[in-house]
Parts: structure tokens; C-alpha cells; sequence
């Protein structure tokens, strides 16, 4: 049984990492957090009722439709936010899902997050909080600002139950403001939308000359059956509800992040010891899955 399970799990890994046409080095793909969820997300690729792309229609999600009918009203929203500082980098190192990308300069505002309560987008964002709320396949949502000259590097996104997208705000409308996903790029305009599968490679740029803020929404996977729908939608309310983080006092905080707080504080020894000696730091992590592979053997 412990084999048939290393093997499901090594192929689950090997899937993620051949998906598509761009990847990681292997090496960084098997320390990868999609690799620890790679079982599930092999679940979801197989019973996906959507096309196995990096990009997919706007269109094939007509229930979207009123985010677009109403972006200039959900646009001010997000500047009245930007204007009171607002959207912004997790106070506390309690971000569990983005704490990566704030060190570039990104920085976000919550308005949803499955089933976790942030009542200061309800306060602050009446108009979108109640229009989001109007949707029930929109699992998550944000106010997403990439200033000008920040960036997010190249990763996948740990889990394959939701969709990604965007929703142009306040954008440069300039092509040296991009997202990459799977080698195609994508430059974002006002008003515009755009849908993308994020567990494909994806990273952005913005070499443009302002800011930009985008509408960003996790949308529940379509899939092929109602068993497997049912149990997407358990998994994000378990899974991701638990890496909830707050905008303000009082927001709710997941039990994930809340234990990110600590990793994070171990993280800091990690990279120490890296910068002391990254070969050291690279034998011993290879050290460690050799371990965790004889401590499977044994058991």
C-alpha cells in the first residue's frame, strides 16, 4: 500500500511539472509547495470540465459578466482604498498564500476569502463587497496593485480548484505592464478582463510608467461532475479558508496563517544558514528527502 501511494504521489509531481510548456528546475519543483498538493491537483486536472489551457474564455463564465458591467463603480472603491493606504503588505507575516510576493512591492486589500469574514470589506466596500457576495462561484477576491517597477517571479499557484481572474482597474494600459502565463503574455487594460488557469507558470512585470489595480478573483473549477464539484467546493472551504488573512483588527485570521507566523520566524534561520553557505544548505535539504524517502521504506 505505502508503494502504491509513493507512486501516485511521484506521478502526481511528475504531472504538475511537465504541465505545460514552461516549468521549474526540477530540483525546485520537488521543494514546491504545488508538489505537496499535487495529488489533489491531479484530482482536479482529471475531472476539470474546463479546457486543459493557459488562458480560457471570459465568455464561458456568463455569471461574471456583472463585474465587467460594473468595474468603473468597484474602480473607485479600489482607489478610495489606494488613497487611504489601504491595500497593503500583511501587517504581521500572517499572509500564508502571497507573503512571497510583497517583497516586490505587490499588496492587496481582501473583499472575500471563501468562507473566512473580513467585515472591513463590507464597511469599507459596500458596493463590491455586495456584488461579489451576488456570485456564489467566486470563491475569493482583492484588490491587487503591482506598483510601478514590481514583479512577481515565476511560480504556480498550490491548488488546482479555482481559476484566476483579473479585472483591469486602473491599469498603465501599456504592454510593458504584463502577466506571463505558460510563455503567453497578456497586458492589462481598463475594464478589460482576462481568465487564466494559475497553476500553469505565471509571473508579471510592471515596466510601465504607473501602478496598476486589478479586480483579482479565485473562481470555483467547473467539473465534469457533481460528486467532484462537491467535493472541490469541500476542499476550499477547508483548505483555504484556513489560510484566510486579515485587512484590518478584527478580520479573520485562518489557522494556517497563524501558524505561518512561526514558520516564518524559522524560515529566518533557514535563510541565514543559506546565505552562510548555500552548499551546505543544498546538501542538507537533498539530505532531507533522502531521509523522508528511507523513513517511507522502513515504515
Amino acid at each position: 500500500m505505502k508503494w502504491a501511494l509513493l507512486g501516485i504521489f511521484v506521478f502526481s509531481v511528475l504531472h504538475i511539472h511537465f504541465r505545460g510548456k514552461v516549468r521549474l528546475p526540477f530540483r525546485r519543483q520537488i521543494f514546491d509547495h504545488s508538489s505537496f498538493m499535487a495529488p489533489l491537483n491531479l484530482f482536479m486536472h482529471t475531472f476539470s470540465k474546463v479546457p486543459a489551457t493557459p488562458y480560457l474564455s471570459v465568455e464561458q463564465f456568463p455569471e461574471l459578466a456583472p463585474l465587467q458591467q460594473n468595474w468603473q463603480i468597484i474602480r473607485d472603491e479600489a482607489l478610495r482604498m489606494q488613497e487611504m493606504k489601504k491595500i497593503k503588505a500583511a501587517e504581521k507575516n500572517n499572509d500564508v498564500g502571497f507573503n512571497s510576493f510583497f517583497k516586490y512591492g505587490w499588496k492587496r486589500f481582501y473583499l472575500k476569502w471563501y468562507d473566512a469574514n473580513h467585515p472591513s470589506a463590507q464597511q469599507m466596500c459596500p458596493q463590491t463587497y455586495a456584488l461579489l457576495q451576488s456570485i456564489p462561484s467566486i470563491k475569493a477576491a482583492m484588490f491587487a496593485e503591482l506598483p510601478q517597477g514590481g514583479k512577481l517571479n515565476p511560480h504556480r499557484d498550490p491548488f488546482a480548484g479555482s481559476l484566476r481572474y483579473h479585472l483591469g482597474l486602473q491599469t498603465p494600459n501599456d504592454d510593458r505592464c504584463f502577466i506571463d502565463v505558460d510563455g503567453e503574455r497578456h497586458s492589462w487594460r481598463d475594464g478589460q478582463a482576462v481568465m487564466f488557469d494559475e497553476t500553469y507558470i505565471h509571473w508579471a512585470r510592471n515596466d510601465a510608467d504607473s501602478d496598476r489595480i486589478i479586480l483579482f478573483c479565485d473562481i470555483e473549477r467547473p467539473m465534469r461532475y457533481r460528486w467532484a464539484q462537491g467535493l472541490n467546493r469541500w476542499l476550499g472551504r477547508t483548505l483555504m479558508t484556513a489560510a484566510a488573512s486579515p485587512n484590518e483588527l478584527g478580520d479573520q485570521v485562518g489557522g494556517v496563517s497563524k501558524l505561518f507566523q512561526i514558520s516564518w520566524t524559522m524560515g529566518q534561520y533557514r535563510r541565514r544558514f543559506k546565505a552562510w553557505n548555500k552548499t551546505a544548505y543544498q546538501v542538507t535539504r537533498v539530505a532531507l528527502v533522502v531521509g523522508i524517502i528511507a523513513l517511507i521504506y522502513f515504515i
